[in-house]
């Protein structure tokens, strides 16, 4: 198919954001089949397509096309028949990287995810909402997919909010973290205080991830998990800090606002409530990442959505709590989130 992008400048308007949406799958199956081959960390400081062939155990011919693809579309450079990272693919997408976010794919791409968006976007739209995982069993695999691809996203996220954290005036003693998933953000804090214990609310194989996690960062000592529902597991009291990392966004206010009076209750006498969450600003529409956001929670949840801050006041007042405030988390899209 042919691509005619239009002179603006001529006063002609172009379809190329039309037509960019209308591909828009198959810029994601790229960077899947990318990421599954290894092909950037293959790539070095430089390969032809024969010899990334031969790295990846793949045909030259798929190789090379996949790879002017993904030059296409600003991944990779290419120089006569040498393809070169860009500082954004050499820096998220090298599976060395400190910083790979690759495995991020395996949830982001899952069927059970895609699903969502491609079978009825329209019927979704209609009912204002979807089951979505909201189906799925606690035991389904998809939990696990999850949580080990968003550990990618939210590792960043979970060092910034340990550093909000170090410069309180006293540290947190008892901690729990709800819908812990890949458990990074109880483990950052424990890290960043030594006599800090964390609780950890999850599924139960979502949990051994995070056991997991515990164990390699050397926590796993100070590290308790409760397995189940957050709304109906009694998770006991005493808490200095009660942690919601990436949880609000699933349910309708009224749910957060039942959630958030569970929470209220089990807090020790000075304890704090602190979310980490994607808050668009009050017009809706930015900024980008947190704004888009609620299309998200639109496909794959009965009624979740990204929070502006006038929304979660009013949360936080069903809550019968005083209100919130909202501190950005740059360069991450999200913000930190306390419950006054």
């Amino acid at each position: 198919m042919e691509t005619i992008v239009e002179d603006t400048h001529a006063g002609v308007v172009s379809p190329e954001l039309v037509v960019d949406a209308l591909f828009a799958c198959r810029k994601t199956a790229a960077i899947r089949a990318a990421i599954e081959l290894d092909l950037f960390t293959h790539i070095g400081d430089g390969k032809t397509a024969a010899g990334l062939a031969s790295a990846t155990s793949a045909s030259e011919r798929g190789v090379r096309i996949l790879c002017d693809y993904l030059v296409v579309h600003g991944f990779l450079t290419k120089e006569g028949e040498q393809y070169r990272m860009t500082p954004s693919t050499r820096m998220f997408l090298d599976r060395n990287s400190p910083a790979f976010m690759g495995s991020a794919v395996e949830f982001t791409a899952a069927p059970e995810v895609l699903n969502n968006f491609l079978r009825d976007p329209a019927a979704v739209v209609r009912n204002g909402g979807s089951a979505g995982l909201a189906n799925m069993s606690a035991d389904n695999p998809v939990w696990l997919k999850f949580a080990r691809g968003m550990g990618s996203f939210t590792g960043l996220s979970a060092k910034i909010l340990a550093d909000e954290i170090s410069g309180w005036p006293s540290p947190p003693k008892k901690v729990l973290d709800i819908a812990a998933g890949p458990g990074l953000f109880g483990i950052e804090i424990a890290k960043a205080f030594p006599s800090t214990e964390i609780v950890a609310v999850d599924w139960g194989a979502v949990l051994e991830l995070s056991r997991q996690n515990a164990e390699k960062s050397g926590v796993a000592d100070r590290y308790r998990t409760i397995a189940g529902s957050a709304f109906d597991v009694d998770w006991g009291a005493g808490y200095d800090l009660v942690l919601l990392p990436n949880f609000l966004h699933h349910f309708d206010l009224p749910t957060c606002a039942e959630l958030l009076r569970k929470i209220t209750a089990s807090l020790a006498a000075d304890g704090r409530i602190v979310a980490v969450d994607f808050v668009p600003n009050e017009d809706g529409v930015s900024p980008p990442f947190p704004a888009a956001f609620s299309w998200e929670m639109l496909a794959s949840t009965p009624a979740g959505q990204a929070y502006r801050q006038s929304e979660l006041t009013e949360m936080a007042k069903l809550a019968g709590l005083a209100g919130v405030t909202v501190k950005p988390m740059p360069p991450t899209p999200a913000s930190i989130i306390l419950f006054e």
